[in-house]
């Protein structure tokens, strides 16, 4: 890319930088967004982190939680869920495994939660999170025993993605897990080659590159845990081109 303007939506295109992230707002964060093209954006999303296997990444951390109290049905909140199907995603494999886990998502934006919502229609009543507005930036969150975050930090600056990793903790009774894009010249090249693939979603072929070089290195994203005060945390690469950060509550 080549650091000029997209003609659809005004936005600057900048040249990836594996040294320094480069965070410019991204075309689903702007106001007034088309309401077709953002719920295309959110199909195309739930394709991708299909895809990635995002539910898969998470799972096995909540599964040794759910295993240490087998009887004790315990409540999971996916924060910035978007189109909400990560934690639809997590509510049918707690279903299929027959573990008791009430999944709940949040985010700031009506028009996600409303497809989130509607999309709920396609799943067993007993599978189907429930999904509400709020804004996790602007309000603490509400009590949840496993609070997972996916493809949200890279949106925010440092002083914000502090501010989550705190609310994030402060929610958990007993587990935090956050996934998102690291940047990297190969997750760069797949954000292109995936957004060609993949979708149409003209949204989502912008968005995607500019996520990736937005993204936290790993280097980075440990030293934003440590200004939030995690301790005894773990940090690991994950497929494709992404990182899991995972804190438990000692």
């Amino acid at each position: 890319m080549n650091g000029s303007a997209d003609p659809g939506f005004g936005l600057p295109n900048p040249q990836f930088d594996a040294a320094g992230r480069r965070l410019v707002p991204e075309v689903m964060d702007q106001p007034g967004l088309d309401t077709g093209l953002h719920r295309q954006a959110l199909a195309a999303l739930r394709r991708i982190n299909s895809l990635s296997r995002t539910a898969n990444s998470l799972w096995p951390s909540i599964a040794a939680v759910a295993a240490q109290t087998p009887q004790q049905p315990l409540t999971l909140l996916d924060v910035a869920c978007g189109g909400g199907d990560v934690a639809q995603r997590l509510a049918r494999r707690a279903v299929m495994q027959r573990l008791p886990l009430q999944v709940s998502g949040c985010d700031f934006s009506p028009a996600a939660i409303e497809y989130a919502i509607q999309a709920n229609r396609s799943i067993e009543h007993r599978a189907a999170p429930k999904f509400f507005v709020h804004d996790v930036l602007a309000t603490p969150l509400p009590q949840a025993d496993i609070v997972t975050c996916t493809l949200f930090l890279h949106h925010l600056d440092e002083e914000q993605s502090v501010l989550l990793l705190k609310r994030l903790a402060a929610a958990a009774r007993r587990l935090v897990l956050v996934s998102d894009l690291r940047r990297t010249r190969l997750g760069y090249w797949m954000a292109h080659v995936v957004g060609r693939v993949l979708t149409r979603s003209p949204v989502v072929r912008i968005d995607g590159p500019l996520s990736v070089a937005a993204a936290w290195s790993v280097d980075e994203v440990d030293r934003l845990a440590r200004q939030a005060g995690w301790q005894g945390y773990q940090l690991r690469r994950v497929w494709p081109e992404r990182f899991l950060l995972a804190w438990n509550r000692s």
